[in-house]
């Protein structure tokens, strides 16, 4: 196995880390960085399938500006659920 399948192969496993954590927190606030962090990871996974122009849209809409616009509407709301 090469250097960059195991680059690839790590980052992939982040993105499908990334994503179950973002499915099982129940603070919106984490569940807003542990998308971030997704975003992160798929914009690097994209620079590595060679689309440096895929990886910056992603990056600076999915993991700035979005994340900036969840954390935004979350301030509105309760920070963590009620309990019943």
């Amino acid at each position: 196995m090469t250097p960059f399948l195991l680059l690839q192969a790590l980052v992939l496993l982040g993105l499908v880390v990334t994503a179950v954590l973002i499915i099982s927190f129940k603070d919106l606030l984490a569940a807003a960085i542990a998308f971030a962090a997704f975003s992160l990871l798929l914009s690097l996974e994209f620079y590595l399938l060679q689309a440096p122009d895929v990886a910056i849209a992603e990056a600076g809409i999915g993991a700035g500006l979005t994340t900036a616009i969840f954390i935004i509407a979350i301030r509105g709301t309760q920070r963590h659920e009620e309990k019943n």
